[in-house]
């Protein structure tokens, strides 16, 4: 059925995903296209740009600590249900961090790295891409990307910095 010319192979879906995924954690490479308009801009290079304070600063309800840490659990328990977990999910407990210090702030940062990289391996490691699966790929790519906006937005709103290079983050 793989064959079939209303079908695209298994490879080429995840290999597609993690693209965009690539592109939205880390950016797209320099001198290359983008599925962005912003070139070279995603949510490493975004957030490693901020102190912990702008992260903290409040915006019409939200932080970009808190959007940080929901683009993160979002992601950890897309996997978890892409493995398998049937038990409901809290969504609120996602939004429970607003605020952060220096050292929440680094460690923050650090588990939304891991995060990614086991979201890239989750996504490898799926044999059977039955249609709930793939809808969960897509809201991955979706829902970051959303976010990774809304910290771009926030920050350019606050006006955390006063100058935002699209080519290299904040």
């Amino acid at each position: 059925m793989e064959n079939d010319k209303n079908f695209i192979s298994k490879r080429y879906f995840v290999e597609s995903v993690a693209y965009l995924l690539k592109e939205t954690f880390e950016g797209s490479a320099d001198g290359q296209g983008s599925a962005y308009l912003d070139r070279g801009v995603g949510f490493f290079n975004t957030v490693a740009g901020l102190t912990a304070e702008a992260a903290s600063k409040e915006f019409h309800g939200t932080t970009i600590a808190a959007q940080t840490e929901h683009a993160k659990f979002y992601l950890d328990r897309l996997c978890e249900f892409m493995g398998g977990r049937t038990e409901r999910v809290n969504w609120e407990d996602s939004w429970l961090i607003e605020t952060v210090n220096d050292d929440e702030w680094d460690a923050l940062r650090s588990t939304l790295r891991r995060t990614y990289e086991e979201t890239l391996k989750c996504l490898a490691g799926i044999e059977e891409w039955p249609e709930r699966r793939v809808g969960e790929a897509v809201a991955m790519v979706a829902h970051t990307a959303y976010h990774l906006g809304s910290i771009r937005q926030i920050a350019k709103a606050t006006e955390i910095t006063a100058d935002i290079d699209p080519m290299h983050g904040l």
